[in-house]
């Protein structure tokens, strides 16, 4: 940002802690979540919210992973909160699903038609969007597929909860929609959907939501346009991203389904549902569970766990690494062990800069998951590992699950959390690029490598 000198033509640079926030897009989403927690944070202490007494902590922990559509609670939503409460968390959860630059910048596009380069920045930072999709169109699409694809989606679950004899079942029909399409996982069951483990109407369909909020909203412009166009009008990432969704779910769920024997026990109709089921929340980070995640099995735990860390793709509502720059990485690998110079991918040369970007997220991940398991451990210390490491990696992936950790957490596990699942909605690079320093140098050449 650039301001004249009064009587001159010259231009000197903004400097201050104004400056270093607006020349970040990173540090602008960081504090608009920020901004979005605390705001949530203070209507749910209100006693109008509460059923009964939530401790301030708690009440932060829960509006943090409403903001960043994870999923993990400390209290039961269902039973702590009143109906004013549970408005509260659900606004909190669009908000997050829908991004914090979302909102302001339809808001402006309405109003005057038009939206700032900073602003533009930080929307696509937030989204991770390639330079030829425009900005004004991509955000008018994201709003009404939200909204559409959430009316659709609680208008099919009305009915089945109502004949389930769930109670406000069209309230429930409604917070579920918005909660499975913007991957946050809430529910106002005790048990998430564990009693819907073999109905296959609530199951595909939240499924269903889930898949398409996590595979994002650019497959939405794609679908617009092929619509449009009446012909089949799919980008090379439309591609990407939903050829490695639908494979990592499938994996997963013949894996869950072959050696799982929580669901072994179940028919076959039932035991391929609930191991599709597991294998999808976790693979689009929604968080919702048909089966106790505690009692699974070791193996089914890792599986989980690898799914969790790849996580959703750009522009979705979901966490992970992302499905983009776990394809990125995958063919790094596959052509470096088959001696060739150039990483293709789907025919597709992968420029320069896109390996960087994903060996970077890659690496910054697992650092970050290494010091917050070292001082999970610490807080927790009667826990077992396990629980540890899933509870880790299911809050910076935002996806919500949970050994049974999450509500026997101290206080200083809370704290931790809060802020493994703040980075986790804001993206692990985009949060370390947030709170890293800026330095004078940056700029400087590079020195050779080596002495």
């Amino acid at each position: 940002m650039r301001k004249s000198e009064p009587g001159r033509g010259l231009s000197v640079p903004r400097t201050g802690w104004r400056a270093r926030i607006a020349d970040r897009p990173a540090r602008i989403l960081l504090l608009g979540y920020l901004f979005y927690a605390a705001v949530g944070w203070g209507l749910l202490m209100l006693p109008v919210a509460q059923s009964g007494p939530v401790a301030p902590l708690d009440a932060l922990f829960i509006a943090t992973s409403a903001v960043s559509t994870t999923g993990l609670v400390t209290v039961d939503p269902g039973s702590s909160f009143t109906f004013f409460g549970e408005i509260v968390i659900l606004a909190l959860i669009q908000l997050g699903g829908l991004g914090y630059m979302t909102i302001g910048s339809v808001a402006l596009l309405v109003v005057q038609h038009r939206i700032s380069r900073r602003r533009e920045a930080a929307a696509r930072a937030a989204f991770e969007l390639p330079s030829p999709v425009s900005i004004g169109a991509f955000l008018r699409a994201v709003f009404l597929f939200t909204f559409l694809v959430e009316a659709a989606g609680a208008a099919i679950l009305y009915p089945m909860f109502l004949r389930a004899g769930v109670e406000s079942p069209l309230w429930a029909a409604i917070f579920h929609s918005v909660s499975a399409f913007c991957t946050a996982g809430f529910s106002l069951f005790a048990t998430s959907l564990e009693g819907y483990v073999a109905h296959p109407g609530v199951s595909l369909t939240v499924a269903a939501l889930s898949i398409l909020g996590a595979m994002g909203f650019l497959i939405a412009v794609d679908i617009w346009r092929t619509l449009l166009r009446r012909r089949v009008s799919f980008g090379f990432t439309t591609r990407i991203i939903v050829s490695v969704t639908l494979a990592l779910i499938g994996a997963g769920t013949v894996l869950l389904a072959l050696f799982e024997p929580t669901v072994a026990v179940l028919p076959w109709d039932a035991r391929l549902l609930a191991a599709f089921f597991q294998a999808m929340t976790a693979a689009t980070t929604v968080g919702f569970n048909t089966v106790p995640i505690g009692n699974l099995a070791v193996p089914s735990i890792m599986v989980l766990l690898v799914l969790m860390v790849v996580g959703a793709s750009p522009a979705g509502t979901g966490g992970g690494i992302k499905t983009t720059a776990f394809a990125t990485l995958f063919a790094l690998v596959r052509c470096t062990l088959r001696g060739r110079r150039d990483v293709l991918l789907f025919g597709h040369r992968v420029p320069a800069e896109k390996m960087r970007t994903a060996t970077a997220t890659f690496a910054y991940y697992i650092g970050f998951l290494v010091v917050a398991s070292g001082l999970l451990a610490a807080t927790e210390a009667g826990a077992a590992f396990e629980h540890i490491l899933f509870e880790a990696v299911s809050a910076m992936s935002t996806v919500g699950l949970s050994m049974g950790l999450t509500g026997a957490l101290s206080e200083p596990g809370k704290i931790l959390v809060i802020v493994l699942m703040t980075a986790g909605r804001l993206g692990i690079l985009t949060f370390g690029i947030a709170i890293a320093r800026t330095r004078p140098d940056d700029t400087a050449a590079p020195q050779p490598f080596g002495p």
